[in-house]
């Protein structure tokens, strides 16, 4: 009964993800999920974990996850103290709205970005500006290069797959020298240049990583943020007053696995690499508009049939992609890159449902 809500619950749009489809075999390109399994080596590690029947279940995980932490860090060139790790990187952009983005100046995204934005805006009460992106979907630098009250870009952006240059980041980087500037980076293992190497030289400059795409680990829910020791300490204190505990054992031995085994991370990131491409070609002949992505998703549209028949009339057949009912984008398809298999039966799928 809603008389008993609190005064904000009234207020949230909360965030819907895509269709978790209950049919068997879907051919699920609606969540941007990798189409291949974990490493062997994730799922060796989560084997031992469970060794001596499960024992070690019964006590809780390591509550700072030294261990994953110290990995990720030597993976990225950084120390321990310049990684924070948490439920996915959803919930550490959660930590980064509270302790780093609520000033007295409103904090600046695209209007066209991750839905999630918006809504842990309303949430933790952290007035912001949506910048409009332009006409080709690229996002606007000029728009975030002068001192505001804090930037967050996903770059890759989601759920267009355009990506800005590193000279862009730094760009607003350096403009912004007294507020935060946060570069979500879930899809930039696809093609993007990653802000890392930036981390040691701005103190100001956030970059949040998940291994739910290209690591293959959406079920385990581990994200990662890296910066400057005050901003890592900063997440932390949010962290430790919410939940001390974060990461469950199975989820910290199974992300240290995925960063200890590059070259199959290398070799699966290739293969949607080059999935992708192929996709955006075929779409392109059947005379759909391809937004140019870094991702693993193409976001499309085309010029003679409407985004929303196309998307239910895929989804008749057992094909889940996401459609956007949001002025500008509600014409368009963001079609998750899957195997060779799954590209093949939507691309299929899509040239009958346009003769």
């Amino acid at each position: 009964m809603s008389r008993y809500w609190s005064a904000i619950v009234h207020r949230l749009a909360p965030y819907v993800p895509g269709d978790q489809p209950a049919i068997a075999h879907p051919i699920k390109l609606n969540t941007n999920e990798n189409p291949y399994p974990p490493s062997p080596m994730v799922l060796a590690a989560i084997a031992r974990e469970l060794g001596n029947a499960g024992d070690n279940l019964r006590r809780y995980p390591d509550p700072v996850a030294r261990r994953l932490r110290a990995t990720v860090a030597a993976h990225h060139g950084l120390k321990p103290e310049q990684v924070f790790v948490g439920n996915g990187s959803d919930e550490v952009l959660a930590h980064t709205f509270a302790s780093l983005l609520k000033h007295h100046r409103p904090l600046r995204f695209p209007d066209i970005t991750y839905s999630f934005y918006p809504t842990y805006a309303r949430l933790f009460d952290v007035c912001y500006r949506a910048m409009p992106v332009a006409d080709d979907m690229s996002i606007c630098v000029n728009d975030y290069v002068r001192d505001v009250g804090g930037v967050l870009l996903a770059n890759p952006n989601a759920p267009t797959g355009r990506a800005l240059s590193l000279a862009d980041i730094e760009r607003i980087v350096v403009g912004n020298k007294s507020s935060v500037v946060v570069i979500d980076e879930a899809y930039v293992d696809f093609g993007a240049q990653s802000a890392l190497p930036l981390v040691d030289r701005y103190p100001n400059l956030l970059v949040v990583h998940t291994t739910s795409k290209a690591r293959s680990l959406a079920g385990m829910r581990v994200g990662l943020s890296f910066g400057h020791a005050d901003l890592i300490e900063a997440l932390n204190r949010v962290k430790d007053s919410f939940n001390s505990y974060p990461l469950d054992r199975l989820a910290q031995a199974a992300a240290q696995a995925a960063y200890e085994d590059q070259d199959y991370y290398e070799t699966t990131r290739a293969r949607v690499i080059a999935s992708r491409e192929r996709m955006k070609q075929a779409l392109e002949r059947q005379g759909f508009d391809v937004v140019p992505s870094a991702a693993n998703f193409v976001f499309a549209r085309h010029s003679s049939h409407d985004a929303a028949v196309l998307a239910a009339r895929l989804k008749d057949q057992g094909i889940f992609v996401r459609h956007f009912r949001q002025p500008r984008i509600e014409q368009y398809l963001r079609i998750t890159v899957g195997t060779e298999e799954e590209c093949r039966a939507v691309v299929a799928a899509l040239h009958e449902l346009l003769v």
